[in-house]
């Protein structure tokens, strides 16, 4: 077992009690999703299994050994284990290269100089590399700083929505050179992120968490069609919710479905076509169900009177 967190207790403050007999295990190699909404703990949770801050009971074992809050260990961090937060820590006049090369021995030189490059490769910024960091703009920063804790090999990789302020263009190649070189490497990866769709084809697990709590625990694909709840479904974006007596009364196997999940048939429950929209690879529609308002998508613009299967 890499990670193990286990009856740990943690308050921003007296009144604010957010972990509370919190348990956690992370296997070694695995890549993982923190999700859940803002303020649900994410960030906290990556700063407390990377010592920034004390808790109160409770232990975290890295490696089969305890990490230690600023209390007891003045220099926080293991050597194994690397987190890129929301503050890059880049070093404003050093170039790029120097950066990322930061951690890397200089016995060799030529060595160390194919690492960086490496590196640069892995994040997409090898034509930055003689850039000094106040000429980027922040996603690249961010990059930057992915590609250094990046350069010591460790065995713990912790990033804090490393793809907030990156395009999409630039998230999808970051995300897949990323994923796959962590993967070749053998990095166990721990990510905060709110786009929980997006890096779904590169997880191993999801890890959602609701006001410090751990409600569900599952690979990618269990989480997104056994959801625990409402507030889990809602991660993957839009949701049909059904409560317990629209579910007995339509004859529903489940109480979340997916817009996408509804279709229309030749025999099914009459629906009024309430809007029709244009949404790029869909259309996204809003129709009424026995006056219950759904949403759904076609790959069509539709209207009027439709049959549709749940």
């Amino acid at each position: 077992m890499l990670l193990e967190i286990n009856r740990l207790f943690f308050s921003h403050t007296a009144d604010q009690q957010l972990f509370q007999n919190f348990n956690l295990k992370v296997d070694q190699g695995k890549i993982i999703a923190l999700a859940g909404e803002s303020g649900c703990g994410k960030s906290t949770l990556l700063n407390l299994i990377y010592g920034l801050i004390n808790w109160e009971k409770g232990e975290i074992m890295f490696d089969g050994k305890p990490i230690l809050g600023p209390v007891k260990n003045l220099v926080p961090g293991e050597d194994n284990m690397k987190l890129v937060a929301q503050n890059y820590d880049l070093m404003p006049y050093s170039t790029v290269s120097d950066n990322v090369g930061k951690f890397i021995s200089n016995i060799n030189l030529q060595e160390k100089k194919e690492r960086v490059e490496e590196l640069l490769e892995v994040v997409g910024l090898l034509d930055f590399k003689d850039t000094l960091p106040k000429y980027l703009s922040g996603g690249q920063q961010q990059r930057v700083a992915i590609a250094r804790s990046l350069s010591v090999l460790p065995k713990l990789l912790l990033l804090d929505e490393p793809f907030s302020n990156l395009d999409f263009s630039r998230k999808i190649e970051l995300r897949e050179r990323l994923f796959k070189y962590v993967r070749e490497k053998n990095i166990s990866l721990i990510i905060s992120t709110h786009e929980i769709q997006e890096v779904m084809p590169w997880l191993d697990q999801i890890i959602v968490l609701q006001e410090g709590r751990l409600i569900q625990n599952d690979n990618a694909e269990e989480t997104y069609r056994n959801p625990y709840n409402q507030y889990v479904a809602e991660l993957f974006g839009e949701v049909n919710t059904f409560t317990d007596k629209e579910q007995f009364n339509f004859n529903l196997s489940k109480k979340f479905h997916y817009p996408h999940e509804i279709k229309i048939t030749d025999r099914g429950r009459k629906a009024e076509v309430l809007e029709s929209r244009f949404a790029g690879s869909h259309y996204w529609n809003k129709i009424s169900l026995d006056e219950k308002i759904l949403i759904m998508y076609t790959p069509e613009k539709i209207g009027g009177s439709i049959e549709i299967n749940l």
